[in-house]
């Protein structure tokens, strides 16, 4: 993918556990998809965020953890690569992880936009994980913590026991009714993917550290 002229700046930022036996090899073929999209022959040559100040895609030999916050530019086209990278680190995970994409209109100016004009900013949340159980335990755990974000606004966290009882009830039905793994892990298709949306309320800010 050249990245002449590209529609987007696409943040990808994430922290996966993986399993102690992987090695860099492995995890350079899971990772392949990405870093070939951005030019790269190798996975240390394509670890560099377009950002200096972003420490790119990095592993932790010791504490065997892949950390993510890298910036590529690119196109539509990079939801594929994202669903190819999500299905090899199912294969190399310890445990369920989040994963968090942004794609930033790279056309869009907030300052010289016209009144009513929006940018094409999209964000969306992919999980890879061992199994769907592991998988479904991010989920959960992410709803929770929004649901409750939310509703403390309102309510005295000791009065939402009920409304974590019901989220559990929803993610047990969804476990129950699941016929294919495969389907978990998967970039969802169109905008407002996952668990938040790019669109409305101004532009996110890219993740710096």
């Amino acid at each position: 993918m050249s990245n002449y002229n590209a529609p987007f700046e696409i943040h990808v930022h994430g922290q996966v556990m993986l399993r102690a036996d992987v090695t860099f090899a492995q995890l350079q073929d899971a990772l392949k998809p990405m870093w070939k999209y951005a030019g790269a022959k190798s996975l240390t040559d394509g670890a560099k965020s377009s950002y200096e100040d972003e420490p790119g895609i990095q592993l932790d030999a010791h504490d065997h953890v892949l950390q993510m916050c890298w910036t590529v530019a690119g196109d539509d086209d990079f939801r594929q690569t994202l669903d190819e990278v999500c299905m090899s680190l199912n294969e190399l995970a310890e445990a369920g992880a989040a994963i968090e994409v942004t794609f930033y209109d790279a056309e869009f100016d907030e300052e010289e936009a016209s009144p009513g004009a929006a940018s094409r900013d999209d964000f969306l949340v992919l999980f890879v994980g061992p199994n769907p159980a592991s998988i479904m335990q991010v989920q959960r755990d992410l709803l929770v913590q929004d649901v409750i974000n939310l509703m403390e606004r309102h309510f005295d966290g000791s009065e939402l026991g009920g409304v974590v009882a019901e989220v559990d009830k929803l993610f047990t039905q969804r476990f129950d009714a699941l016929v294919s793994s495969l389907e978990i892990g998967k970039p969802p298709r169109g905008s407002g993917g996952g668990f938040g949306s790019g669109h409305g309320g101004g532009r996110k800010p890219r993740h710096l550290h």
